[in-house]
């Protein structure tokens, strides 16, 4: 959801939201890993499906809840759905096989595969400057997955549940990367509370789906974890919702890595998970290179505004 902008935006407002949105998805995604192995089809369904209360209730407070499921794109909305319960299966998946850290961290080659995509697929002019940071944040991203992957190392010492996890976790990267390509689609057409409540309610019903292929048994306290997890994710939409409306993205947008600070902290208190030197220098380059991405892209509005201005007659 990214609603109009304030008429009298507070930039430190939209960043202390912001934080508070990047903190509350971590404690999502901690919450998901504390639950344990389970099917990822589950973990998905309860994620959805319990986000919905809080967003349903912020749409009501903004009197947008009756315009937020009317839509003209229904099977637009669906192949949207579809992708981007592909890719938080998968993200999930990876998050009960891999250290907090490392999957939050695998998670950031999200970004830097849209660049490569845009290009691809929609024909983008990318130019040199982005390609590098590109680059040099997917060789953070291989520093990070590297202990996991040992190409020229022993094969016996390598965890078969942690290599599957950094496979996922990367195909859930890249199909996230789509799915910002389908919704730079969508929002041309449809108010951004369409496309969040379709999501949660497609979202939903493949979770639901899944149930003939296994669902697991869960305890009391397992069933807390994903529906805290839910709740979490509902509210940390919100929260990153009103920040894009205190601030411009630009602004914002770098203050997102300090997920990969804060899943360090809870990984090492919560889950014994101690951070090596990979991921501590993958993580850091890995952040160098998106703020780049995102400090070239308000350099060039800057630029696109300029030779607006200077185009329009005086």
């Amino acid at each position: 959801m990214n609603p109009p902008r304030d008429p009298h935006p507070n930039p430190l407002v939209g960043i202390g939201l912001k934080v508070g949105s990047v903190a509350i998805f971590v404690a999502m995604a901690s919450f998901i890993k504390a639950s344990g192995q389970l099917p990822a089809g589950q973990i998905v369904f309860f994620r959805s499906f319990f986000a919905i209360l809080p967003v349903v209730l912020y749409l009501a407070y903004r009197g947008e809840l009756r315009a937020a499921v009317y839509t003209t794109r229904p099977l637009a909305h669906v192949l949207r759905g579809v992708v981007g319960v592909s890719s938080m299966g998968l993200g999930f998946f990876a998050l009960t096989r891999l250290p907090l850290p490392e999957a939050v961290t695998i998670n950031y080659a999200q970004p830097l595969l849209v660049v490569v995509f845009s290009a691809v697929f929609l024909g983008e002019a990318i130019r040199a400057y982005r390609w590098s940071a590109v680059a040099v944040g997917l060789v953070g991203v291989l520093i990070v997955s590297w202990p996991k992957l040992s190409l020229f190392g022993d094969a016996s010492a390598i965890d078969p549940d942690e290599l599957v996890g950094v496979v996922a976790a990367f195909v859930a990267a890249a199909l996230s990367a789509i799915v910002m390509l389908q919704i730079r689609s969508l929002v041309r057409t449809e108010k951004s509370a369409v496309i969040v409540i379709w999501f949660s309610l497609t979202a939903s019903a493949v979770g639901l789906l899944s149930i003939p292929f296994g669902w697991g048994q869960i305890s009391a306290w397992q069933a807390t974890f994903l529906i805290s997890a839910g709740f979490c994710g509902g509210v940390a939409q919100i929260l990153m919702t009103e920040a894009y409306r205190h601030a411009e993205p630009s602004t914002v947008a770098p203050f997102e890595y300090i997920s990969i600070i804060l899943a360090i902290i809870v990984g090492y208190l919560a889950f014994g998970d101690k951070p090596t030197i990979h991921i501590i220098a993958g993580g850091a380059i890995v952040i160098g290179a998106g703020i780049f991405i995102v400090w070239r892209e308000r350099q060039l509005g800057i630029e696109r505004r300029k030779a607006l201005r200077a185009s329009l007659p005086q």
